[in-house]
C-alpha cells in the first residue's frame, strides 16, 4: 500500500496511524462537546487537537447528523472562513481538512486558506473530482453502501474516475453512520480489513456516533469508552486516520496498538 501522502508539497507517512481531530463550526453538530463558534472557542479547540498528539484538524460547517439543517453554500462558507483563518493564524504549518460536499466551497478553502485534504461525506461526483484534482489536495472518499462488497464495487468505480481526472491522493472512508443500519455498521467493520484490497489508506470516524450510543441506549456525552473500543479494533483491521472529538484518548489506541504491531 501506497502509504506515503502529498499535503501542500510536504510528503506525510501514514505508515503509522494518525489522529484527525475534529473541529465543528456549526451550531447544530450532533456532540454538543465538538461545537465552537467563537474565534476564541476555535482557536483553543485547534490548540488543544495539536496538544493532544492529534496530527491533523478536520473542519466542518454544515452538520450531517440526521435531521441537521440545509445550510447554503454562502453560509457554510462564512462558517468555514472564520474557521480556517483563525486556525491558520493559530498554528500556521498544521494539516486542515476541511469537511465539505460542494465543490466551489473546497476551492475557496484551498485558494483562499491553503486548506490541505478535503473531506466528501456525499459519495462523490464528477464535478467534485475534477475540482480536487485541479486543485491537486487529497481527497477523502466515503461510502454510503451497506456492505464491504457493494462498497467495494462503488469505490473501485469512483477511484478510477479519480484517477482519470488526475487525483493522485485518495484516502477511503466506510462512512460509519451513513446509509447504513447499527447492524450494518457492525457488519462493515468487523470486514474492515477487506477494503484493504484497494491497497489505499483508510479513514475511520466512528466517534460517538449513534452505532455507540444507540446501541447502550444513551447519549453521545456517554460514548466515549465505545468510541475507543471501535477505534481499537479499526486500528488492528487497517485504519491509518481516526477521525475523532477525544484526541487524547484515541492518540493512545494508536500507540498501544502500534506497539502490539512492533512485538
Amino acid at each position: 500500500m501506497n502509504d506515503m501522502m502529498n499535503v501542500g508539497g510536504r510528503l506525510v507517512s501514514l505508515s503509522e496511524p494518525q489522529v484527525m481531530g475534529i473541529l465543528n463550526v456549526t451550531p447544530d453538530s450532533f456532540y454538543a462537546g465538538s461545537r465552537q463558534q467563537t474565534e476564541q472557542e476555535i482557536a483553543e479547540r485547534a490548540n488543544q487537537i495539536i496538544l493532544e498528539g492529534g496530527a491533523m484538524i478536520d473542519i466542518g460547517g454544515y452538520s450531517t447528523r440526521p435531521g441537521g439543517q440545509e445550510v447554503s453554500e454562502a453560509e457554510e462558507m462564512a462558517r468555514l472562513r472564520l474557521g480556517l483563518s483563525v486556525v491558520r493564524r493559530e498554528l500556521p504549518t498544521c494539516i486542515l481538512s476541511v469537511d465539505t460536499f460542494r465543490p466551489d466551497v473546497a476551492r475557496m478553502a484551498v485558494e483562499e486558506y491553503g486548506a490541505d485534504i478535503i473531506n466528501d461525506v456525499s459519495e462523490g461526483h464528477a464535478a467534485m473530482f475534477r475540482m480536487v484534482a485541479n486543485l491537486r489536495v487529497p481527497y477523502i472518499l466515503m461510502s454510503q453502501q451497506p456492505s464491504v462488497r457493494e462498497m467495494l464495487l462503488s469505490f473501485a468505480e469512483k477511484v478510477q474516475q479519480l484517477r482519470d481526472f488526475g487525483a493522485k491522493d485518495v484516502i477511503l472512508d466506510p462512512g460509519f453512520g451513513f446509509g447504513k443500519t447499527l447492524e450494518q455498521n457492525y457488519q462493515v467493520m468487523s470486514e474492515l480489513d477487506k477494503l484493504r484490497v484497494m491497497e489505499l489508506p483508510l479513514l475511520v470516524g466512528v466517534s460517538r456516533k449513534s452505532m455507540i450510543y444507540k446501541f447502550f441506549g444513551y447519549t453521545p456525552v456517554e460514548a466515549l469508552n465505545g468510541t475507543t473500543a471501535l477505534n481499537t479494533i479499526a486500528l488492528m483491521k487497517g485504519a491509518s486516520i481516526l477521525r475523532v472529538h477525544d484526541v487524547r484518548e484515541a492518540v493512545e489506541c494508536c500507540k498501544i496498538v502500534g506497539l502490539l504491531n512492533h512485538q
